[in-house]
């Protein structure tokens, strides 16, 4: 299914179906503030073997992030942070940023890699964040199984002639950008900087 989503005012009936969807074990592809996202619900197994399974990857070993809301879901889902490591998130976030942290004991255990880290993402993105606040937890997210994001995967009916037989629902939310978040590990003395992406480190550190 192809559902359109409009950026700023999310219709309340197509985020419940979305909402409905992702409680039942759905999987769905959906609009961030950088590219569209491949994800599931956090707390359903089989969805995120399914997601696993279209990526042909090893859950342990895959780089899946949190999507939340906002930072309240933090102490959640990931280890106490220092006061400077907060200030960080809370600069940066909603924004297009990713930040590894230590995974506190309430990631599923089909998430959790050898590391023990989760990567947080609070996009700056209506659509995806109307989602995670009505579903009442974070998305697993992740790319769309492809190589390389080239210009036709801006285009959810594209992306949807591609993968809607893989996934239940794509969520058509207006074009998508080509370029990734920034990942920041701060699970070390000092935040670094592990891939950069379309935001400034220098702008939150």
């Amino acid at each position: 299914m192809l559902l359109q989503v409009h950026p700023d005012n999310p219709n309340a009936r197509n985020i419940k179906t979305i909402v409905e969807c992702l409680q039942d074990g759905g999987i769905i592809i959906y609009p961030t503030d950088t590219v569209y996202g491949l994800g599931c619900d956090i707390t359903q197994p089989k969805a995120i073997e399914r997601i696993a399974r279209i990526k042909h990857i090893d859950p342990k070993k895959a780089n899946f992030s949190f999507i939340c809301y906002d930072l309240s879901h933090l102490s959640d889902y990931a280890k106490s942070v220092d006061t400077p490591v907060f200030r960080m998130l809370k600069k940066a976030l909603p924004g297009p940023y990713t930040f590894i942290l230590p995974a506190s004991r309430q990631v599923p255990r089909l998430l959790k890699t050898k590391k023990d880290t989760v990567g947080i993402r609070v996009p700056n993105n209506n659509i995806c964040r109307t989602i995670v606040k009505e579903l009442g937890n974070p998305i697993m997210s992740t790319t769309l199984p492809i190589e390389h994001y080239v210009e036709e995967y801006t285009d959810p009916e594209i992306i949807y002639e591609k993968f809607g037989k893989q996934v239940d629902i794509v969520v058509d939310g207006g074009p998508g950008g080509m370029a990734f978040s920034t990942v920041i590990d701060c699970t070390g003395p000092v935040p670094e900087l592990v891939r950069e992406g379309i935001g400034s480190f220098e702008a939150i550190s």
